[in-house]
């Protein structure tokens, strides 16, 4: 099926025979990740929809134990229980039968360049042609207001008309997103969504930002992914913020703040847009400088050209005939 790789174990029957499966999902917890999108997204996949493990890592070359420090858990008078960290790529069908494939587990701390040549080798192996993941990365946006979302990709046609939040930056690097650019380096297209996350809910499951970047996957993607149950789970979260907030004056007003600044933000952006409709109006250089030219050449010709289209020949406008 693949070159034999020291990182990762197939499955018995995926080994003997392996499903074509055109799209790869990747959910590597670790790095940044505001309002917990990446394991919500990846739990609420795996909760609901048919899956199958078809390969697992071995974190013990991939992981950094002591900076991790996994829980373990002790009972009475004896450890009980240990929550074992793991990588692991499924196999999944959405709502309509499509098949696809998840990455989802720990970042690796060791080995990135392996690791992402590993993902590669199964990639082939399993027919992947694109690769999307999906985020949240916190902003100074209230949570009262739609959840924005900055989409990126190899192939920017993908993008339709976003307009950019960010310019050309310097961001620490991610396991995944190395992986990104090393799998469009090889010729696949690489997609995903990074949602917006209010600064003041990135350490919390902020649900209605797991529905925004679910939403986004399936736009880009053509998945048809269940999402009933997360809007629910986005309307109780919503409901406890609003509690909290209802009993704390000080929240309440740095809310109320960011709301001012948001809705300022989109009001100008309205103004942009209506502006550039309107300069789009105007005539090019080209243009004026073509009728110029037109002008010098022949003055007469050009001034019965415009009375014409202001509305009608100099003999309707009453003037005399020649």
């Amino acid at each position: 099926m693949t070159n034999h790789s020291p990182l990762f174990r197939l499955e018995t029957d995926t080994a003997r025979q392996p499903q074509q499966a055109p799209l790869l999902m990747v959910s590597l917890e670790g790095f940044l990740d505001a309002g917990q999108v990446r394991t919500t997204i990846a739990e609420h996949l795996l909760g609901t929809l048919p899956h199958e493990v078809v390969a697992s890592f071995d974190v013990d070359e991939l992981v950094d134990y002591r900076s991790r420090r996994p829980l373990m858990t002790f009972d009475s008078d004896h450890y009980a229980d240990y929550d074992d960290p793991s990588l692991v790529l499924y196999r999944l069908a959405d709502a309509a039968g499509e098949p696809f494939l998840l990455l989802h587990g720990i970042e690796p701390d060791y080995r990135w360049e392996a690791f992402i040549e590993a993902v590669h080798q199964l990639g082939l192996a399993f027919g992947v042609r694109r690769v999307v993941s999906a985020h949240g990365i916190p902003m100074a946006v209230p949570h009262t207001r739609p959840v924005g979302a900055t989409r990126y990709a190899s192939d920017s046609s993908l993008l339709a008309d976003q307009q950019a939040v960010f310019g050309t930056v310097k961001v620490p690097s991610s396991a995944e997103s190395l992986l990104h650019l090393r799998m469009a380096e090889s010729g696949l297209t690489t997609m995903g969504v990074a949602v917006h996350v209010p600064h003041y809910l990135a350490e919390t499951q902020f649900g209605d930002a797991a529905v925004a970047a679910l939403d986004g996957v399936m736009d880009l993607t053509g998945l048809v992914l269940p999402t009933a149950d997360l809007v629910a789970m986005a309307a109780v979260t919503r409901g406890r913020i609003d509690e909290e907030l209802s009993q704390n004056d000080q929240a309440r007003e740095i809310v109320e703040t960011l709301e001012t600044g948001y809705d300022r933000f989109i009001e100008g952006q309205r103004k942009r847009s209506l502006l550039a409709a309107e300069v789009a109006n105007l005539p090019s250089a080209d243009e004026i400088g073509a009728q110029l030219e037109a002008f010098l050449a022949d003055p007469e010709a050009v001034d019965d050209a415009l009375q014409e289209d202001e509305g009608g020949s100099p003999d309707e406008a009453g003037e005399p005939q020649a």
